[in-house]
């Protein structure tokens, strides 16, 4: 499976991220940045007179992803081992099973939840 690059807003700081896509929004998940619409704005800030130009690409060599419903950041470095993850435990290499250590005990927030992150 070929890893595509996610890409950031500037103006809003929202993270376009190709594996999740945007289902909601008829984009579905493995669509890279530069096969979205020419016309294609962010869906949060809706910066239309920017469009795909107001985006760039995040650096693909922090791993580090940012949970949607509460910030947690996992960190491949720290990894969890208070959870049983070791330091060195990449965000791809979790469980399915995964839950946000902080909102996921409470709301079931899961891996789905994550972005990929600066």
């Amino acid at each position: 499976m070929v890893k595509h690059r996610a890409y950031v807003c500037d103006a809003c700081g929202y993270i376009y991220d190709p594996e999740r896509g945007e289902p909601k929004n008829g984009i579905p998940p493995g669509t890279p940045f530069e096969d979205l619409p020419a016309d294609y704005i962010c869906p949060v800030c809706g910066r239309a007179n920017v469009g795909k130009s107001g985006f760039r690409a995040l650096e693909a060599a922090s791993g580090r992803y940012r949970c949607l419903a509460c910030g947690y950041i996992y960190d491949p470095e720290r990894g969890e081992p208070k959870n049983g993850i070791s330091p060195g435990t990449a965000f791809e290499d979790l469980p399915e099973s995964y839950v946000c250590p902080v909102c996921g005990v409470y709301a079931r927030v899961g891996k789905s939840a994550f972005v990929a992150t600066e």
